[in-house]
């Protein structure tokens, strides 16, 4: 029946919104996405129009053909009109290719624009806001929530525009054919709405806890299916346990989707029996007054073929607040995102770091810095860490009064116990925060009056977890130089001595590592990290933990690579190895989020201080055990 889809859509989504108060503003700047379209709008609006009029011609003519051509005989006038209804037909047909057109092309283009925003934001946005955000919940913002956003100038703009013309043009012919039986048919939609709307509130709730069942599978398959999961399950899972939990959240869905099939089924069958008891009456009564005179045969075929036409739009419109609010709710959790400011962002006046490198030399000052991490209020949405509110509280300062300065060309070693503060101390430098106070300096510029390209281009990062993406390993080396050659990616591989395990790979440089690198092993994956370094070339290397993960032969001479590279670069290095911090030109001690002593490796131990006690504790060589 016409009309039906939509008005089941409109039943099956979330009644609840309709109570949600949309910010100010959103309306607005729902048009303002919408404004590079408005032609196409308008030609779509207008496609709507002309299908919605022809529609509603077509039973005219239906009675036309009754009662001036065949009740009185004449054939030339049931051929043409019934020509005209065949054109009709294809014109409709036409029309809605021509509508799905302009549809397609306004939606799809939608997606493109608003996907587009939200990934260039989110991409712009602090490494806190990753820390606290739902990576799903982030995602269904990209995907769900964009889809249901172009839905507001696709479907729920068409279907309003359309059930409402078509309502409108069926009620003025049937109203002028017969008052009457017009009036009686509409005294039935009561019948069929209000249960309707009873039935929906129960397909809503339904399809709500189908959603999360779905999503509650899903993520299941996504802990178990990638490798760190798949490796957990290995070791410790047992494969009837998992199979059982998985089967028990399959059966949870299954039920769910019953529930809903039955739940649907019952409002499509309640909009036919209606209708159908409709045209029953319409026929009754109107074959009665046909008899007596009062109306043409034509005219209760007309108004039969019109009910069929009527009580869908009918039934989508009494749900239209709805649609428009899923709509629009949908377009303010994408502007929610895109209204989150970066905690971290370039200064309207800032320029490049290049230049001052290139003039005064990569020398590394940190300069009375205080330090905090940000609460989920200054650089998180509640709605993407599935709490009820984001935190308010100031959380606890990690770094107090923190001042050292490192020559260009020179390496600093950051010692301390865990937690002192030092892997945030390396996160100032590469400015994945800001500090609370004081400034981080390179080349004698505040990193926040410098562009963060810039930055990028002049600072690179080892860290104790290597990570990779999916791709072949010249792409994941490239992702530091794009414009590396083959000759620069072999060369960078040498020089983190891994070149013999790549070449000796089937595919060699373009053996794809798997998610996260997981078919090399961690020294592997280190060393391609180190090669990366090695590529991009930076003024200033950061290295936290660089050779956690190599075994003693492979960290000489990945170390040897390292003392080659560094040389002539400063260095900031996080060290829990001794070799580490006795080739320092400074070590800075780290206690709580203070600095409490620096020096060089044997001044600090002369002194039998707090780096005395590390090195005594840490970094001193267990003695072997008596046999």
């Amino acid at each position: 029946m016409a009309g039906g889809g939509p008005g089941l859509r409109s039943y099956r989504q979330d009644s609840s919104v309709t109570r949600r108060r949309l910010a100010r503003g959103t309306l607005r700047r729902v048009l303002e996405f919408a404004r590079p379209y408005r032609a196409q709008l308008a030609v779509f609006l207008g496609l709507i129009s002309l299908d919605a009029a022809a529609g509603a011609l077509t039973p005219l003519l239906f009675q036309r053909i009754i009662d001036d051509g065949i009740s009185v005989g004449r054939s030339d006038v049931v051929i043409s009109l019934s020509l005209v209804v065949a054109g009709l037909a294809v014109l409709s047909g036409g029309l809605g290719v021509a509508q799905r057109w302009f549809s397609t092309r306004i939606g799809e283009g939608l997606i493109v624009d608003l996907r587009t925003a939200v990934f260039d934001h989110v991409q712009r946005m602090p490494l806190a806001f990753f820390a606290r955000t739902r990576t799903g919940a982030l995602v269904q913002r990209l995907n769900g929530d964009v889809l249901g956003a172009q839905q507001a100038f696709t479907s729920t703009l068409s279907n309003l525009f359309s059930n409402l013309l078509t309502v409108v043009f069926v009620l003025a012919a049937m109203l002028s054919m017969s008052w009457q039986l017009t009036l009686l048919a509409l005294t039935l939609l009561p019948v069929f709405v209000l249960p309707a709307r009873h039935v929906g509130k129960k397909l809503s709730a339904i399809t709500r806890e189908s959603y999360e069942l779905n999503a509650d599978a899903a993520q299941t398959m996504n802990e178990r299916f990638n490798v760190a999961g798949a490796h957990l399950v290995k070791i410790f899972g047992e494969p009837s346990r998992e199979s059982e939990h998985f089967a028990a959240q399959a059966r949870r869905v299954r039920d769910i989707g019953v529930r809903q099939a039955m739940y649907g089924t019952v409002f499509r069958v309640g909009l036919t029996v209606v209708a159908s008891v409709a045209v029953a009456i319409v026929y009754g009564l109107g074959g009665v007054m046909a008899i007596a005179g009062t109306l043409t045969v034509g005219t209760v075929v007309a108004l039969t073929a019109y009910l069929t036409r009527l009580y869908g739009p009918l039934a989508a419109m009494s749900n239209v607040q709805v649609d428009v609010m899923t709509a629009l709710v949908s377009f303010e959790r994408v502007l929610e995102v895109l209204d989150l400011e970066p905690s971290v962002s370039d200064s309207s006046d800032a320029d490049d770091l290049g230049t001052d490198i290139a003039r005064a030399g990569a020398g590394l000052e940190l300069d009375h810095v205080h330090f905090r991490y940000p609460t989920a209020a200054e650089v998180s949405l509640a709605s993407l860490e599935s709490v009820a509110a984001p935190t308010s509280g100031s959380t606890t300062s990690t770094l107090h009064d923190v001042s050292f300065a490192v020559p260009a060309g020179a390496t600093v070693a950051l010692v301390g116990a865990s937690g002192a503060g030092k892997t945030t101390v390396s996160q100032l430098v590469t400015r994945m925060y800001d500090p609370t106070g004081g400034s981080v300096r390179i080349a004698g510029r505040d990193l926040r009056d410098v562009t963060q390209a810039s930055l990028r281009d002049a600072v690179g990062v080892v860290s104790q977890e290597a990570h990779l993406f999916h791709d072949t390993i010249a792409e994941n080396l490239r992702y530091a130089r794009p414009d590396a050659s083959d000759d620069d990616v072999e060369a960078a591989l040498r020089r983190a001595h891994v070149w013999d395990v790549v070449a000796a790979l089937p595919s060699g440089v373009d053996t794809v590592v798997g998610d996260r690198g997981y078919r090399l092993s961690g020294g592997e994956r280190q060393r391609l990290a180190i090669a990366r370094v090695f590529l991009k070339a930076p003024a200033v290397v950061v290295l936290d933990e660089a050779t956690a993960h190599l075994d003693s032969t492979s960290e000489t001479a990945v170390q040897a690579a390292l003392d080659e590279a560094l040389r002539g670069r400063t260095s900031l290095v996080i060290a829990h190895r001794l070799s580490t911090v006795r080739g320092a030109d400074l070590v800075v001690v780290l206690d709580e989020g203070r600095v409490v002593e620096t020096g060089t490796h044997l001044e600090l131990l002369a002194r039998g201080g707090r780096y005395a006690e590390l090195y005594n504790t840490q970094f001193t060589e267990a003695p072997l055990p008596t046999p």
